[in-house]
C-alpha cells in the first residue's frame, strides 16, 4: 500500500479516535448521573417498600446499565482504533526503512 494511502488512513483513524474519545467523555458524565439516580431510586424504593418504588429503581438501574454498556463499547472501539493506528504507524515506518 502506498505511503500516501497509509497516511490518509492514519489521519482518518486519528479523527475517529478523537470523536470517540469526546463521545466517551460525555457518556461517562451521563453514566455518573444515571448511577447516582439509580442509587437514589433504589434507596427510595427501600424506604417506600412499594411495588412502584421497586419498579422505578429497576428502571433506573436498567438505564444506568445500558449507559455502562455504551461506555464499554466505546472503550472497545477506541482500543481497536488505537491498535489500527499502531499498525499503520508500523507499516509507514517499515516503508520508510525499506527506501
Amino acid at each position: 500500500m502506498s505511503q500516501s494511502i497509509l497516511k490518509r488512513r492514519l489521519v482518518d483513524v486519528n479523527e475517529r479516535i478523537k470523536r470517540l474519545r469526546a463521545e466517551l467523555a460525555v457518556t461517562e458524565e451521563q453514566l455518573a448521573f444515571l448511577e447516582e439516580e439509580a442509587e437514589d431510586a433504589r434507596l427510595r424504593g427501600l424506604v417506600a417498600e412499594t411495588p412502584l418504588g421497586e419498579a422505578e429503581a429497576r428502571e433506573s438501574r436498567k438505564h444506568a446499565d445500558a449507559m455502562a454498556r455504551q461506555r464499554d463499547a466505546l472503550a472497545r472501539s477506541i482500543a481497536a482504533l488505537l491498535r489500527e493506528q499502531d499498525d499503520l504507524l508500523d507499516r509507514i515506518a517499515a516503508e520508510l526503512t525499506n527506501r
